[in-house]
């Protein structure tokens, strides 16, 4: 399968953060899908714009990327990466295992550093724990299985807000004459 030449930033941090997690058990399909969509939304909220230029999806287990699997496919036809199914606790875990160094030639000092730190952060979760703590997420709770998530939504708290917070919306709604 053929990559766009759009996707080929993509597909290096595929197989950067796929280095990155050769040791950690708990790496798969769900947390690379994670440790990619992070940065990507945190890095929009920071510069205005995504690291990797990806669309996301609304999927059952969080955020993924729409165009993975040909990605995916298109680094297995190049001989950079292969998927090693692994049981895991019973399930089937498709763990990405880089065959050859990332190239991060188009990568700055910023974006890496924002990835490492999603890497660390994510760490020590889990499929299930990273896939709860993504449907947190606003791009999340706000759209349906299938749907896009838009890049914007990351300007939209994470939790609904508190008592406090809903009696000053009302004061200010009284003051201003707004209603619902």
């Amino acid at each position: 399968m053929m990559m766009l030449d759009s996707e080929r930033k993509l597909a290096e941090l595929i197989l950067y953060i796929s280095q990155r997690y050769t040791t950690d058990p708990n790496f798969g399909m769900v947390k690379l899908n994670k440790a990619l969509y992070f940065p990507d939304f945190s890095a929009y909220a920071s510069w205005g714009e995504t690291i990797t230029s990806a669309e996301y999806q609304h999927l059952p287990e969080g955020p993924a990327i729409v165009r993975m699997l040909p990605v995916l496919e298109a680094l297995r036809d190049e001989d950079a990466i292969a998927i090693q199914p692994m049981d895991r606790f019973g399930f089937l875990q498709k763990r990405p295992v880089n065959l050859r160094d990332p190239d991060l030639i188009h990568f700055s000092g910023k974006e890496i550093a924002l990835v490492d730190a999603w890497i660390e952060r994510l760490r020590p979760m889990n499929a299930k724990e990273v896939s709860d703590f993504s449907h947190g997420t606003a791009g999340w709770r706000t759209t349906k299985n299938g749907d896009i998530i838009k890049p914007e939504t990351v300007f939209i708290g994470w939790t609904d807000p508190s008592a406090a917070e809903i009696a000053r919306g009302q004061e200010l709604a009284r003051k201003y004459s707004l209603s619902a």
